[in-house]
Order: structure tokens, then C-alpha cells, then sequence
């Protein structure tokens, strides 16, 4: 065997069944061994996409999601893939190729110290310097990135490495269990008598509170404690938003109708919550007491600080709360006052019949359309807010968005991803113009790889998040616009339906038709965001702590 071979086996050891990515020629011994392999190379039109779609996989099954791509530019392009699964906690492995390391016969041709790029960008970052160690370093690779805190691992692999033949071939590693250690009794106990000694307690649901092994014993742990529970963007449908505890998510830092029940709250119980996130709350001298449930120490900062944790695996540990306090808290439904006051107030003009449509109203149509399993990925924009705040999710991990690095141009490869792993859901992408024509060109992809799969393009010919940070600061209107193809055409020329929504009224039945028709389809739909700043600013901002 050849170093790409025992590279290849040793993914297959791993269980690997699928890389993404764009070869180049210094991977061409991997991609030879691949061709031999039983694992699917899944050929992308950009390396970004291959890294949003490998760390998606990770987000949804919990098992690194793998990409390659070739040495210098090719392996640049990952970059900011390889940073949006590591400050959203999303296992993921990255290979590249790279120039020989005793021989390089075009100088200094395309080579970029990849290492030491993405060390910072990365748990771990090697270069594989012979092929004995191809086993021992993959094995230690998927350990680390599926350790918590998750994320991507990258591995440099030189040409003259993966040709390399051996003529004793090193065993392989079986797969590393990854163990979790539960909280010490002593701090499970004076958990147990801060939650006790509450007369407000509120649950908070972090990221983390999102791992797809997580939702049973949360979902456990709120109903036997009977605390109500509100979510950060990225916490949102770790337990299910249809729940009767249900305060809302905290899609803002301040001020919005949640932050009522934040504000009165003694105690927050913070189940997973990691500051990568933007802040859900800004912490005051006044605030609650903060206690942090969590798989690490929690970060502290300026706007979060706690009080007192329990560390360690975070199933387990709220087990082993729940059987100290069942039956034991008076005051767990205290806040409950407030829930229809703000629900109602999150809800208010979702059916508004406007054209072009309102975010709310947008939100409304999709959840009439999308099933309790449906999964919606979204890029990132102004409309990220509005589903964050008025999207009630049934199941975890069924509103994907990204609220730590929020990159743009994530939004349909991360849609193609939940649609092969999930080829009997429906899948939804929902891109503003923005975004989606940063990695509009995956569109082939999708053709090539799933189904079943229907894209939302919000338009309003702009950067419209910036634009409302811009009214919001005071600034006038500029440099914010631009133009954009006609969608419709655009979906045609890939050989897909392309609609465009005509009126206020058409959304949820296009949808539905889209959907039943199957394959793959692009849905332009007009959005005026200018009444929602106005209603965010004006009306938020008047509320004085609400």
C-alpha cells in the first residue's frame, strides 16, 4: 500500500462513507485510492462548499463530516469553512495535498504553510510526514475533533507522502470511544440547592444544547422540573418550541419581549450555552444568578459571568439533577405569567397580507408548510432574526443557522447536506440574494446529489442586515445595494423550476406544489424589510426594559 491507500483505509476504519471537496493534482494518488474504495467522493463546485457541507454533517449525526481539497488556493478556500465548524462546535476533518517534502521540483509553485494557517482556525492541524503514521494520526484526528469541545481537525498531506509504498503496513486503530465524565456529587448538590432556593427560575438552551444525542434527556429534564425554558438562536428546538414551558429565543441581546422573563428570572439555569454565540442576554450588575450546565468550564466575559456549575456530560448530569428536584420546586412555574404576553407579542402581524412579503409573514407560511421533521437551513441576513424569533421548531436540529462565525453563502450547501442524510424529509434552504449568490453555483451539486430539495432567494437587492445595523447607528443609506439576474431564468439555465411570488398570497401554495412536484426548485420572493427595521428600532428601543 501507498500512503493515500492507508490514509483511505484508515477513514474507512473511522466509518467514513463520503468525502466532499475539489481534487487538484497534488491529491491524485488520494483520489486514485478513493476510486478503489468503497467511500464516495462527492465532488463540489467550490471548496467552501465541500467544508459547510462536511461540518453540516457533523452538526446532524455528531460524526465528523470529511472535505479535501488540493495544496495552496484550493486549500484556502476551506478556510472559512474550517472556521465556521470551529466556533460552531461541528466535527470535521480537512485534507489537503501539498508540494513534496524532500523533493519539489517546481520551487515554490502554490505553496501556502497551510499548518500554521490553520492552526488557529482548527483543534489540531499536522502535516503527515510518512506513511507509518497514517494510522495513529487519523485515529488521533477524529478523537479530537469529536471530543468536546467538537470541531475541525486538519491533516496536510504531500504528494510525495501519499505515493510512498511500504512494505510492512501498520495496523490500524480501532475507532477511540469518546467518554464523557460526570459532574462531582458536591457540585451536583449545590446545583440542586440554588435551583431549590429559587423563586424565579428560567432555563436557558445554549448550542451545545443542540447535540443530536442531547434532545431526550432535555426534553426529560424540562418536563420533570417544570421550569419554563427559553433558547439562543442556536439552542433553538433542543426541546421542542410547541412545549407549554415555552418562553421564546433570545434572537436579540437586549430589549425584545423574551428578555421580560430574563429580567425577572433569580436563577438562569444555563444548560449548554457557549459565548461563541452572540450574547442572549447582557449580564448587569443587577442580573440573575447564572447557573452553567455545560460539557466545559463556562467562558467569561464581560456580558456573562456564573455563579456556579456543573461540568461534565451534560445528559447524565441533568439526570442526576432532575432525580435530586422532581417533586421539589414550588416556585419552577413562576414566570409562566408572562409566556402568552410574549408569545403573542412575537406573533403579532404574521399574517399580514403585504406585498411585497413581510419577514414575519414569510416565517408564518413556511412553518404552515414544512412537517414537524422538515428541516430549514438558513444563510445568514436580516431574515435569520425573524425565523430565530417567530419559527416554533417541534424537533431538535430542524432549524439550521449558524449565530457564531454567521458567515454568508452557507445556506444551500448546508440544505444539500441535510438532504442526503435525510432523503425522505422535506429540506428547506432559505438564502437572502447575498448570500446565496456566494455559492450559488452549488446549485449543480444539488442537482447532481439529492432529490428533493427547494430553495428560498429573499430579495431586496441588498445587504439588508448591514443596511438596518446602518439606519440603526444613524447612517444615511449607502453603499449597500446592488443588482441581481432574474431568478426564474437563472433556475431555468440549470435545468430546474424557477417561480416567483406575485402577491401576498402565493407562497404557502407554491411551496406545496414545489414540494409534491419533487426534484429540485428555486422560489424568488420579494421581502421589504424597511417596516420591520422601523418596527425593530422604534418599538424596541421605546420599551425601557419592556
Amino acid at each position: 500500500m501507498n500512503g493515500a491507500e492507508l490514509l483511505v483505509s484508515a477513514l474507512k476504519n473511522e466509518r467514513v462513507q463520503q468525502i466532499f471537496g475539489v481534487p487538484g493534482e497534488e491529491n491524485l494518488e488520494l483520489v486514485e485510492a478513493l476510486r478503489h474504495s468503497s467511500i464516495k467522493l462527492v465532488v463540489t463546485r467550490h471548496e467552501q462548499a465541500a467544508a459547510f457541507m462536511a461540518a453540516t454533517h457533523g452538526r446532524l449525526t455528531g460524526k465528523p463530516g470529511v472535505c479535501l481539497a488540493t495544496l495552496g488556493p484550493g486549500a484556502l478556500n476551506l478556510t472559512t469553512g474550517a472556521a465556521y465548524a470551529l466556533l460552531g462546535a461541528m466535527p470535521m476533518i480537512i485534507i489537503t495535498g501539498q508540494k513534496g517534502i524532500r523533493s519539489r521540483t517546481q520551487a515554490r509553485f502554490q505553496i501556502v504553510d497551510m499548518v500554521s494557517t490553520m492552526t488557529p482556525l482548527t483543534k489540531m492541524a499536522r502535516q503527515i510526514v510518512g506513511p507509518a503514521t497514517i494510522p495513529t494520526t487519523v485515529s488521533e484526528a477524529f478523537r479530537v475533533a469529536q471530543q468536546e469541545r467538537p470541531g475541525p481537525v486538519y491533516l496536510e498531506l504531500p504528494e510525495d507522502v501519499a505515493a510512498e509504498r511500504v512494505a510492512v503496513v501498520p495496523p490500524m486503530m480501532p475507532p477511540h470511544p469518546i467518554n464523557r465524565p460526570v459532574a462531582a456529587k458536591e457540585a451536583l448538590d449545590r446545583a440542586a440547592e440554588l435551583i431549590v432556593k429559587a423563586e424565579r427560575p428560567l432555563v436557558m438552551l445554549g448550542a451545545a444544547a443542540s447535540r443530536p444525542r442531547l434532545a431526550e434527556e432535555l426534553s426529560d429534564f424540562v418536563r420533570r422540573l417544570q421550569i419554563p425554558f427559553f433558547n439562543t438562536q442556536m439552542g433553538k428546538g433542543a426541546v421542542s418550541g410547541v412545549s407549554g414551558l415555552y418562553m421564546g429565543t433570545a434572537a436579540l441581546s437586549e430589549r425584545d419581549y423574551v428578555h421580560r422573563a430574563v429580567a425577572r428570572a433569580d436563577l438562569l439555569i444555563s444548560i449548554g450555552h457557549d459565548t461563541v454565540e452572540k450574547p442572549p442576554f447582557l449580564m448587569g450588575p443587577k442580573g440573575p444568578t447564572v447557573l452553567h450546565v455545560g460539557y466545559l468550564p463556562a467562558t467569561v466575559d464581560e456580558v456573562f459571568l456564573t455563579h456556579a456549575e456543573v461540568v461534565g456530560d451534560v445528559g447524565p448530569n441533568l439526570k442526576l439533577l432532575a432525580e435530586r428536584l422532581e417533586g421539589r420546586l414550588p416556585n419552577a412555574g413562576a414566570l409562566l405569567g408572562l409566556r402568552e404576553g410574549i408569545l403573542t407579542r412575537i406573533a403579532d402581524r404574521a399574517k399580514e397580507s403585504r406585498y411585497p412579503l413581510t419577514p414575519q409573514r414569510i416565517v408564518h407560511d413556511v412553518r404552515q408548510v414544512m412537517p414537524e421533521d422538515g428541516i430549514v437551513c438558513l444563510d445568514n441576513g436580516m431574515y435569520k432574526i425573524w425565523f430565530a424569533r417567530n419559527y416554533r421548531t417541534r424537533v431538535a436540529n430542524t432549524l439550521l443557522l449558524d449565530n457564531a462565525l454567521a458567515t454568508m453563502g452557507a445556506g444551500l450547501p448546508s440544505a444539500i447536506m441535510a438532504a442526503m442524510l435525510y432523503p425522505e424529509r422535506r429540506v428547506l434552504a432559505i438564502c437572502g440574494d447575498g448570500g446565496f449568490m456566494m455559492n450559488s453555483q452549488e446549485l449543480e451539486t444539488a442537482i447532481r446529489l439529492v432529490h428533493h430539495l427547494v430553495v428560498i432567494i429573499l430579495q431586496d437587492d441588498a445587504y439588508g442586515m448591514i443596511r438596518w445595523k446602518q439606519a440603526v447607528n444613524g447612517y444615511s443609506d449607502f453603499g449597500m445595494t446592488f443588482g441581481n439576474p432574474d431568478f426564474v431564468a437563472y433556475a431555468k439555465a440549470y435545468g430546474i423550476e424557477g417561480r416567483r411570488i406575485e402577491g401576498p398570497n402565493d407562497l404557502v401554495p407554491t411551496l406545496e406544489a414545489a414540494f409534491a412536484a419533487g426534484g429540485i426548485h428555486l422560489i424568488s420572493t420579494p421581502v421589504d424589510y424597511s417596516e420591520n427595521i422601523r418596527v425593530l428600532v422604534d418599538e424596541l428601543s421605546s420599551q425601557n426594559g419592556i
